[in-house]
């Protein structure tokens, strides 16, 4: 006989006292947004919510994945601890908690442990087949890949990558005793971006700045992209003295401040570049990771968090240490004062970071659960019943491992307070 499984029950339609959370809930929200703005902490709000939003699609993909595989599901919440708020749609729960350290969807069964009504063991975890446990257990983490990927791909198409080939007035130094600059009294202006120099398409800037410093007292013919009009125009360096560790040094100077310029790719060539994006983002996050948790890096992090004057050091040299949320959320508040494309730079390490961390093989992460189903396939012999692991012979392993997550978090929340590192953009 074949197990058909049962359909999700219906959907009712919200009742007014489920509607009458759901506005409470948005208001609570609005006035967390006003707060934050008045208090000029809008990048702040803006951090809060992609952060928030990266907890909700991490379990929204154990949600949908768990209801594609007709399993049952009781809770979607945001936060752990006491309940705040929540409201009932159907089986399932939603709702935010007090402690704000992530999020979680209840599937009943995820051990061989837990006490399922006979009702409902056929739409546990446990009871399905090894595929959709794989599917739905590592969901989260995809999620983040894919979030990566989004943002990397947004970042690409409606920023775009700074271009060599193009440099871009920022602003002006004053000369002393002078109205204008050299650079103002040939016509440039802020926001113009030299493309050419002497009649040679920008490969670089040190190519435009090179040639202004061996130019003191002859003319240099700049190509200018102002808006959609190219322009030539002709500004003299003048002779500066400078001193570099105590000997005297002149080169040519104009007096401006120059930015990078940024070029958009277009939205199909930039599927390509955001994978590349991922790859060497991902590269980098294993790299950095060998590198912290070594056994030097360990016996440095350790060193930082009971000798302050080391920590200080560290800090101020962004020596590669644990982050709490604490130091995450400071560093992309940082990058989003920077610009959208370093906000965009933190928020795509950010997921990749925690799309590696879920797939650490120990419960309770993702990565338990999915090391235990391939366990199991390996220990199920054909022709025989399915192998079930005992989560209880895991369980002191399990608890050892959150101790040390516990006192890795808390000694990183200890240094992100006391001995913040050095402001990456700045």
């Amino acid at each position: 006989m074949t197990y058909a499984p049962p359909a999700p029950p219906p959907v009712a339609p919200p009742t007014p006292r489920q509607t009458g959370a759901i506005v409470r809930l948005v208001l609570g929200v609005g006035a967390l947004a006003a707060v934050l703005f008045l208090l000029g902490l809008g990048d702040l709000f803006l951090v809060i919510v992609a952060i928030v939003a990266m907890v909700m699609l991490h379990e929204a993909g154990h949600f949908a994945t768990a209801k594609w595989g007709h399993m049952k599901v009781t809770e979607f919440f945001l936060g752990f601890g006491p309940r705040l708020w929540s409201v009932r749609v159907g089986e399932t729960e939603y709702g935010v908690k007090a402690i704000p350290a992530g999020g979680y969807v209840k599937i009943p069964g995820m051990t061989n442990l837990e006490e399922i009504d006979p009702v409902d063991e056929p739409r546990t975890y446990r009871q399905q087949p090894f595929h959709k446990r794989i599917i739905v257990a590592s969901a989260g983490s995809f999620m983040h890949f894919v979030m990566a990927f989004v943002l990397a791909w947004a970042a690409l198409v409606f920023i775009g990558p700074q271009s060599n080939g193009r440099a871009e007035i920022a602003g002006f130094n004053a000369f002393s005793g002078q109205a204008q600059n050299p650079a103002q009294r040939a016509g440039l202006e802020v926001g113009d971006v030299i493309v050419a120099v002497n009649g040679h398409p920008l490969s670089n800037v040190d190519q435009l700045t090179g040639a202004i410093q061996r130019s003191s007292g002859r003319r240099v013919l700049l190509e200018v992209q102002r808006g959609s009009r190219m322009l030539s125009l002709s500004v003299v360096p003048e002779r500066r003295r400078y001193e570099v560790n105590g000997h005297p040094q002149t080169s040519g100077e104009i007096g401006v401040l120059l930015g990078g310029v940024n070029v958009p790719e277009n939205p199909l060539g930039a599927l390509g570049g955001a994978g590349v994006v991922i790859g060497q983002t991902t590269a980098n996050a294993f790299s950095g990771l060998g590198q912290v948790f070594s056994p030097s890096g360990l016996a440095n992090y350790v060193h930082q968090v009971v000798n302050p004057t080391a920590a200080a050091r560290a800090a101020q040299a962004n020596t590669p240490r644990p982050e709490s949320i604490i130091g995450a959320v400071r560093t992309a508040v940082q990058g989003a004062q920077a610009g959208a494309a370093y906000l965009l730079e933190v928020l795509i390490a950010l997921n990749i970071f925690f799309g590696i961390l879920n797939m650490l093989p120990m419960l309770p992460l993702d990565g338990g659960h999915v090391a235990i189903a391939l366990y199991e396939r390996v220990r199920t012999r054909r022709g025989r019943p399915f192998y079930q692991a005992d989560a209880a012979k895991l369980a002191p392993v399990a608890y050892g491992f959150v101790v040390l997550l516990i006192l890795l978090v808390t000694s990183a929340a200890y240094l992100d307070i006391t001995h913040p590192v050095a402001n990456p953009f700045g």
